[in-house]
């Protein structure tokens, strides 16, 4: 399909970078679960022996480094060049690179963990097991994936950002079923789902899974 999303991503976090690294930070002081789920994948990183681990889609940088702070050898990626710059500004000594999900520029097992906190939500349902699949590919046997998106049925559109600026993307709200549906049909097993604040009005969930061994 057409790559439009992709370019509407990356220039309306260019233009939005700056509010949104002011929007999300302390965002993992102030929810628990978030914390729990790094250490899950920090503790099956361990246990696989250990290795670099893909933070993609790491806006500025700041989960990132909470991973590096749990003793990972974490790195980021993101499609925004922006936002790297703002990473790499405010993590220094820490590695932050543009790149795209889609097409990871990384070697087949790679990376012994993969991270995807809210990355995938602006990618179309077409394109997902794309992503996946890519996933699957740069992890190791054994590896741990954590994907975090938005919880719902609907397609939003935001058309301005937390500085006021003018964006323009598209963010996917998907029932947690469906994203172990796909991860599985990648070759995932699904360890567990988690499912935050239901009663909000756009609860979160975070899909746990396993690479092949």
């Amino acid at each position: 399909m057409p790559d439009d999303w992709l370019s509407d991503a990356r220039t309306s976090y260019d233009a939005d970078a700056s509010g949104y690294a002011d929007e999300v930070r302390g965002l993992l002081d102030e929810h628990p679960f978030l914390r729990l789920s790094l250490a899950w994948l920090a503790e099956h990183v361990r246990d696989v022996g250990g290795g670099p681990v893909a933070d993609v889609g790491c806006g500025p940088g700041h989960v990132t480094r909470y991973l590096h702070d749990l003793g990972l050898d974490a790195f980021g990626i993101d499609l925004s060049p922006e936002m790297v710059e703002l990473a790499r500004r405010d993590h220094p000594g820490l590695r932050f690179e543009v790149g795209s999900m889609t097409d990871l520029d990384l070697p087949d097992d790679a990376v012994a963990g993969v991270l995807a906190f809210w990355s995938v939500i602006h990618v179309p349902d077409p394109v997902v097991p794309t992503v996946f699949a890519q996933f699957r590919r740069v992890l190791r046997p054994g590896g741990p994936l954590l994907v975090g998106f938005h919880v719902g049925d609907r397609t939003i559109r935001s058309t301005q950002g937390y500085t006021g600026r003018e964006i323009g993307v598209d963010s996917h709200r998907r029932r947690p079923e469906q994203v172990s549906r796909w991860l599985r049909d990648a070759g995932f097993t699904i360890d567990g789902e988690l499912l935050m604040r239901p009663y909000d009005d756009v609860p979160g969930a975070i899909v746990f899974a396993t690479s092949p061994a």
